[in-house]
Formats: C-alpha cells, sequence, structure tokens
C-alpha cells in the first residue's frame, strides 16, 4: 500500500479519475434530468447516450494508434481542456433553461470525441507508472478510489442540481481545470514503436484481441451483458414517475451502483480475487442480472436502492478481473491500440446500453424494458459461460503472461 501511495505518478492518475468521474457522472445526473424535464421523451435519453457514443465507434483504431505514438501525458492534457471547454459552453448554452436540445447533442457529440482519445492513453497509464509486482493490486486500489468518486459524483450532482439547477455545468467545467493541473505532472510516456503507420499497423490492437482467449471473451461479455441489461438511463424516468422522486432521489438512485461497487473493491483488495477469478466472473454477473430484475419490478424505495446497490458490486468484480487480465495480457507497445479496442467495447456497452434501455422504454414502457433487459442479461451469461472455457477455468489473475 505504502509503496502506491508513495508515487507520485499513481496519484496524479487517481486524481486525475477522481475529477473525471465526478464530473462524468454529474453530467450524466444533469443532463439527463435537463433533458427529460424539458421534453419528457424516453427517446431523447436515447440520444444523449448514441451522441457519447458514436465518437468512440468512429475514432477508436486512430485514438489508440495516437496514444502509442504520441505522448500520452499530452493525449491526456489536450481531452482534459477539451472537457472542460464543453461543460463551459453547456453552462453558457442551457443557462435559464431555454435551451436547444440539438445544440446540446453536439456538444456531448464533442465531448466523446475528447473520451475517445482520452479513455486508450489514460487507461495505458498505469501499468506504466507502478511496478507489475504490484499491479493487479494498484488496478483494485484505483478502481475503487474511482468509484468512491462514482458515488460521490451522482449524489453530489443531484444535491448540486438542486441548488444551482443549470449553474451545475459551470463547477464541471472548474473542476477539469483543477484536473489539468494534476495531468501536466505526469510522466510524457511515449513508446518505442516498432510499427509505422501503415493499416497493419493500426489494426495490430484489433488482432491481438480477438485472438486472445481471454481479453475478447471478457470485453465482450461485459459488452453484451451491459447493452441488453444496463437500467441506468431509465433512472431520472424511475424517479419522476414510478418512486416519485425530486433530483436528490435521482442522485441517490444514481449512487447506489457506486457505492456497491466500492464495498466490492474493498473486498477484493482484502481478500484477492480467489483461486478460481473466472467462475467468480460469472457468479457475480448472475448477481448482476438478478439485480436488474428486482430492480425493474420494485416500487419501493428501499428495495430499489438494494438492488441498484448489488449491480454495482457485482458489476465492480467484473471491471477488476477484466482490467487485470487486460493490463497483465498487453505488452506496453500495444497498450494504446489494445485500449482502444477496450474502450470501443465499454463505451459502446454504456452508451448503447443506455440507447436501448431508452429505445425499449419509448416502445413498451419503462418497467417492461428493464425486466425483458434482465432477462436478456442472463442468457448473455449462460451462452459466454459455454462458449469461453479458458476464461470459466481462469484461475489466479495474477499468473496470466504477457502474450508478445
Amino acid at each position: 500500500m505504502n509503496s502506491l501511495f508513495s508515487n507520485k505518478y499513481y496519484l496524479c492518475y487517481v486524481a486525475i479519475r477522481v475529477l473525471i468521474s465526478l464530473a462524468a457522472t454529474a453530467l450524466a445526473v444533469s443532463v439527463g434530468w435537463h433533458i427529460y424535464q424539458a421534453t419528457g421523451n424516453p427517446v431523447d435519453l436515447a440520444l444523449v447516450a448514441l451522441a457519447q457514443v458514436l465518437p468512440t465507434w468512429l475514432f477508436f483504431i486512430i485514438s489508440g494508434w495516437v496514444s502509442d505514438n504520441f505522448s500520452r501525458r499530452t493525449v491526456i492534457q489536450v481531452c482534459l481542456a477539451l472537457n472542460g471547454l464543453v461543460y463551459l459552453t453547456l453552462a453558457s448554452t442551457m443557462q435559464g433553461g431555454d435551451f436547444d436540445t440539438d445544440t446540446v447533442l453536439g456538444l456531448l457529440f464533442i465531448y466523446g470525441c475528447a473520451r475517445a482519445f482520452y479513455f486508450p492513453a489514460m487507461q495505458s497509464t498505469l501499468p506504466v507508472i507502478v511496478d507489475k509486482s504490484i499491479l493487479t493490486r494498484a488496478v483494485s486500489n484505483a478502481s475503487t478510489i474511482w468509484t468512491v468518486a462514482m458515488t460521490a459524483g451522482p449524489l453530489v450532482g443531484g444535491i448540486l442540481l438542486a441548488w444551482l439547477d443549470f449553474g451545475v455545468y459551470w463547477l464541471l467545467g472548474g473542476l477539469m481545470l483543477l484536473a489539468l493541473v494534476f495531468g501536466a505532472m505526469l510522466p510524457p510516456m511515449k513508446t518505442e514503436q516498432k510499427g509505422g503507420r501503415s493499416m497493419h499497423d493500426l489494426t495490430l490492437g484489433i488482432r491481438f484481441v480477438w485472438r486472445n482467449p481471454l481479453v475478447f471473451p471478457s470485453i465482450s461479455l461485459d459488452l453484451f451483458i451491459i447493452v441488453t441489461g444496463s437500467v441506468m438511463t431509465l433512472l431520472p424516468i424511475y424517479a419522476a414517475d414510478i418512486l416519485h422522486l425530486g433530483p436528490e432521489g435521482l442522485g441517490f438512485l444514481r449512487a447506489m451502483p457506486a457505492l456497491g461497487s466500492v464495498v466490492s473493491g474493498i473486498i477484493i483488495e482484502r481478500f484477492g480475487h480467489g483461486r478460481a477469478a473466472g467462475r467468480s466472473l460469472y457468479v457475480a454477473l448472475l448477481g448482476f442480472s438478478l439485480s436488474i430484475l428486482v430492480f425493474a419490478l420494485s416500487e419501493m424505495l428501499w428495495l430499489s436502492l438494494l438492488a441498484l446497490f448489488f449491480y454495482g458490486f457485482a458489476d465492480m468484480v467484473s471491471v477488476i478481473i477484466r482490467s487485470s487480465i487486460t493490463h497483465l495480457a498487453t505488452p506496453d507497445h500495444l497498450r494504446g491500440r489494445v485500449n482502444a479496442v477496450n474502450a470501443l467495447f465499454i463505451v459502446s456497452s454504456n452508451e448503447l446500453g443506455d440507447f436501448r434501455a431508452g429505445l425499449a422504454a419509448g416502445l413498451m414502457g419503462v418497467v417492461p424494458a428493464a425486466v425483458v433487459g434482465s432477462l436478456c442479461a442472463f442468457a448473455v451469461v449462460a451462452v459466454s459461460y459455454w462458449r469461453s472455457p479458458t476464461l470459466r477455468n481462469l484461475q489466479k489473475i495474477d499468473d496470466i503472461k504477457t502474450d508478445e
């Protein structure tokens, strides 16, 4: 523990992730609430998700190559500055409540562009700034601290939304300015490349992910279970129409998955992944699917909060195991490109899950949409368990060898 927190680069890394998480989760609460209150249309929530995920699809090959060929510190700083500009422009555009939805969607698209380049650069940082012998512990610690921020973000975002309304976006812009200070303290982290700019070099990350028997099954499992089962974009509807809550209540709903993640991360940090990490992953995702079903059918606040807590608890198990697999299996000269593919899967899962949920809620109603999502999530776990024997039988994560 001491060796981690005496590492100034690790502290800067954690600080940036905390600030990004606080801002991003507060943004999700604020934009979701403002859009739904302005239009009353669940499909608009789906468009908010789509606007943010499109850049990742468009740029994932280029963003990974940029991360592997330029200073990752510079890439991170540019993305943080662009995020801050988007927050400040949102504050100016939405001030007073008379805003154009298309303009907001356009700004969220720019925000998505910054995230498309930020994610592979930031994800490639941790294995460089900490020793391999403590990498798994660093992943667990960083993930736990990150989810503390995710716990605070929605809760604080809901409170600030009630107090400041549209002024909350000015504060988010300030957080990005602070993140830029920490970004300047990171090492340059430019890798020594083994190739050039050909299409072959640009797509090395895709080929690596595809042929690795652990990386591809683990990240594709996350993609499909979140796409089919995610309920996060439905929370403003559940808060307003089913549980009859205000913005503060929405903040509590958004915070519960992150709180569950924190508890899960602390337990894994204390006791480890166990001797059967693969089976632990599948057990956790069965619990994840069950939590969606309970939340979908609940009309009681305490039960909804409990279901969302276990939703986050199970998801954190998946996050730590998948992140550790990707970090340990990937050589440094491919980290940017592999993490760009990973970003494509993660961002696509979150935003496509939101898009699917919002669209389904608009077509069939919010409760049926959430119930169907939970049943699909159960099916994804069953199919993946059957089709991925190497992941299913994975024992100790620390024994994974780097695949050159």
